[in-house]
């Protein structure tokens, strides 16, 4: 759902574009156009409903971002992407000769994968809560990966596949 400042975001560029095409509409007039596009009478309807932008008071915490230990650029570069199907947010070298640091992310699920000695510890698991399970299997096999053709196993709380990287590392996907 919308909140407040990200309505105003919205009519703020719906005017900016409207003025681009030589059509010049009020704040208000835009405030009114994005409240009917949210599904609202009117404006001052959907201010009176539509959430405030609040940061936490208390202690709060984002998304964990694993770390996992590579050894080995292009075999990691072949797992994660070409087979797992993850495409590169950043890649990081102190140096050209130095070790590589680099953030992947598909579908929401973000890793960073870094060949630092000091950075993680090769044999690691990370457990990924997921939906359409099925769907991602079919993905996979159909990719016909010689190092790996995973399969989902029916546990007590849950669908569950695994895949082990190059390195030792395991991903445990699973959908409740």
């Amino acid at each position: 759902m919308s909140t407040i400042t990200q309505a105003k975001t919205m009519a703020k560029l719906l005017r900016t574009a409207l003025a681009a095409q030589q059509h010049d509409i009020s704040h208000s007039a835009a405030l009114e156009l994005v409240a009917q596009q949210l599904g609202f009478k009117d404006w001052n309807t959907a201010s009176a409903v539509l959430p405030e932008d609040t940061a936490p008071t208390g202690i709060a915490f984002d998304k964990a971002i694993p770390i996992l230990r590579i050894f080995d650029e292009a075999k990691a570069r072949e797992f994660y992407l070409g087979f797992l199907g993850f495409t590169v947010e950043f890649e990081h070298r102190f140096e050209a000769s130095l070790p590589l640091y680099m953030g992947i992310e598909r579908a929401g699920l973000k890793l960073h994968l870094s060949e630092h000695h000091g950075d993680a510890s090769p044999g690691s698991t990370v457990y990924v809560p997921m939906h359409n399970i099925e769907a991602y299997r079919d993905e996979l096999i159909g990719k016909q990966y010689g190092y790996g053709r995973p399969d989902i196993e029916e546990l007590p709380w849950g669908k569950n596949m695994q895949v082990y990287d190059p390195f030792g590392n395991r991903i445990r996907f699973n959908q409740g």
